[in-house]
């Protein structure tokens, strides 16, 4: 991937006024992720981060806390208007990478929709396999995927 891309740790306790943050779905991302540290704690590397391409930012993504079991959940989402561009890619690559340099024997796991969608394709790219059918307090059934290698 290009070099202009990069994660963007959201910091528990900062101002998001730049210019750059003004999206609405930025602040609610920003929002709702500050909101999690209330319920599951702020533990670097473990928290939710921006993706930005130069100075844009296109997407989030995040672990869903700190591992537990030694296994710990990924998430990731680009904004609708810079869908197909590779940043939930980079950013599934991103967080594996992240992962595995600060616990090399981390389970990293992940649920989609239950049907092939982008997400499924990502994860499937990236070294996941679909395992079973989990309950998930936002989607319902839910695939379960983990990484393999």
């Amino acid at each position: 991937m290009t070099p202009n891309f990069h994660l963007e740790i959201i910091e528990k306790q900062q101002s998001y006024q730049a210019e750059k943050y003004a999206s609405t779905v930025c602040q609610q991302v920003i929002s709702a992720t500050i909101d999690m540290y209330t319920s599951i704690g702020f533990y670097k590397p473990w928290v939710g981060y921006l993706v930005v391409d130069s100075d844009v930012i296109v997407g989030a993504a995040g672990f869903n806390g700190v591992p537990e079991n030694n296994e710990v959940e990924i998430s990731y989402f680009t904004f609708q208007e810079y869908e197909g561009k590779g940043y939930a890619t980079f950013a599934c690559r991103e967080l594996i990478k992240i992962a595995k340099s600060h616990n090399p024997g981390v389970v990293i796991f992940a649920k989609t929709a239950p049907e092939e969608n982008a997400s499924t394709r990502i994860l499937s790219n990236n070294g996941f396999v679909y395992q079973k059918v989990v309950q998930d307090h936002e989607i319902g059934d839910a695939w379960h995927w983990e990484l393999t290698h």
